[in-house]
């Protein structure tokens, strides 16, 4: 990790860069995929099937058989773990469904909002170097709850035509209506346009390498919606002299383990923090299966010391991390302070990793700065809000003349006699 002391103010735009690849290089060769996707359906599906992951697919959907199988694949005690994390995930999200009351914004004038869910929406699940099974829980319970009349699963196959039974599972705790054995690109291409197979969505969610971003950044131009904007995982966490060396660590590999381009950055006002940490991580890191990815990882990494925690956190704010750990001795005076993060986790027993599984929160967040626009994927992500009103003749008498005059002001005169036909009404 690179080692940064008391950075100069107009150094920390440069110094809180990410390690992103510019996904719109590859914009050439995904576009190629989406419109063959789109001119041939499942053939072209199965093709790009065959030439990315090796395979060769009779059928692209999971059959109840498979799903059965599966189910009796995933021991009794990751079943359990899987439903005290859906359990959580549940209650979390279902706190956050809204009653919208009507309300009288003059009399005679009556306006409310109606949440009513995104009728069908795809979930993109990677395959890859880990079977992100918990993802399903985070997508599908929301989606669930929010009532979604169709939800669907993409996820990529192994060379035996195989997914994951963790992953199969996970689908049908959560509620997935259709699974199909579909990855990449042309998985982003099946649901923005719909094949024989797979129907179209009206929304995509999910993570995926940078070939599923540019994907999805190209169909959300003009063919669907999708979460947000998506790149490597990240972590920062934020610590004073009362951080555990051997926790923070641990916070740090989590992250980097994810994958090559993923980023863990150490904020800090305490030096002797910094050698304690970097001896706890090279400890750790060896007894990691995924340590070479985690030690790539960490070339993109940072252990930053500034003078107080002031500078701290207006740091952190400028970053904006997908992952906030704040490991100081007053962390909820700290995280008051906080405008710009995904997901914050306050103290030295709350790990990131816990938000990722199990606690409720959803780990579907914004990265690469986005934070400080984007939120991360909760209910509302799968609901529209749709506004409705109604007038009186007494409340269009009283509001009439306000509209007349705005409109005229405005050069529309359409828009004003919509209205003085209305208060004109008797006289025809």
């Amino acid at each position: 990790m690179q080692i940064i002391q008391y950075p100069a103010r107009e150094t920390w735009e440069k110094l809180l860069k990410r390690p992103v690849i510019d996904s719109s290089s590859l914009f050439g060769t995904v576009q190629q995929v989406l419109e063959e996707v789109r001119k041939n359906g499942d053939q072209a599906v199965k093709s790009y099937t065959q030439k990315f992951d090796g395979v060769r697919l009779d059928s692209l959907v999971v059959t109840a058989e498979e799903i059965e199988t599966a189910t009796k694949l995933v021991s009794d005690d990751l079943k359990q773990a899987i439903e005290t994390a859906k359990n959580n995930i549940w209650k979390f999200h279902a706190q956050q469904l809204q009653k919208f009351e009507k309300i009288q914004t003059s009399p005679g004038v009556y306006c409310w909002q109606k949440a009513i869910p995104i009728e069908k929406v795809g979930l993109y699940i990677p395959g890859g170097t880990a079977p992100l099974f918990s993802t399903v829980l985070m997508l599908a319970i929301p989606a669930q709850i929010a009532t979604c009349k169709e939800i669907i699963l993409c996820t990529p196959p192994d060379t035996k035509g195989k997914i994951h039974p963790a992953i199969l599972y996970a689908a049908q705790t959560g509620g997935v209506s259709r699974i199909f054995k579909i990855g990449g690109t042309q998985a982003i291409a099946a649901m923005a346009y719909g094949t024989e197979t797979v129907p179209k969505v009206y929304k995509i969610f999910g993570p995926g390498n940078q070939y599923v971003t540019a994907a999805k950044q190209l169909v959300s131009l003009k063919d669907v919606a999708i979460d947000m904007p998506a790149g490597p995982s990240e972590v920062e966490v934020l610590a004073d002299e009362t951080a555990v060396p051997a926790f923070v660590a641990a916070d740090l590999l989590s992250q980097a383990e994810h994958g090559v381009d993923s980023q863990s950055i150490l904020i800090t006002t305490d030096k002797q923090l910094i050698d304690k940490v970097q001896d706890e991580v090279a400890l750790q890191l060896e007894n990691l299966p995924r340590k070479e990815i985690a030690r790539e990882a960490l070339k993109n990494s940072k252990i930053i010391l500034v003078r107080n925690l002031e500078e701290a956190i207006e740091l952190t704010n400028i970053y904006a991390p997908e992952h906030l750990i704040i490991a100081t001795k007053n962390h909820k005076a700290v995280a008051e302070s906080i405008v710009n993060a995904g997901s914050v986790f306050l103290g030295n027993y709350t790990p990131e990793s816990a938000g990722d599984y199990a606690s409720g929160t959803n780990h579907t967040l914004p990265t690469n700065g986005y934070a400080k626009a984007y939120s991360g994927v909760n209910l509302d992500s799968f609901m529209r809000k749709v506004t409705f009103q109604e007038i009186t003749q007494e409340g269009l008498n009283a509001l009439g003349n306000t509209i007349m005059l705005m409109a005229e002001e405005e050069a529309l005169l359409g828009h004003s006699n919509a209205i003085k036909i209305r208060l004109n009404n008797e006289e025809r």
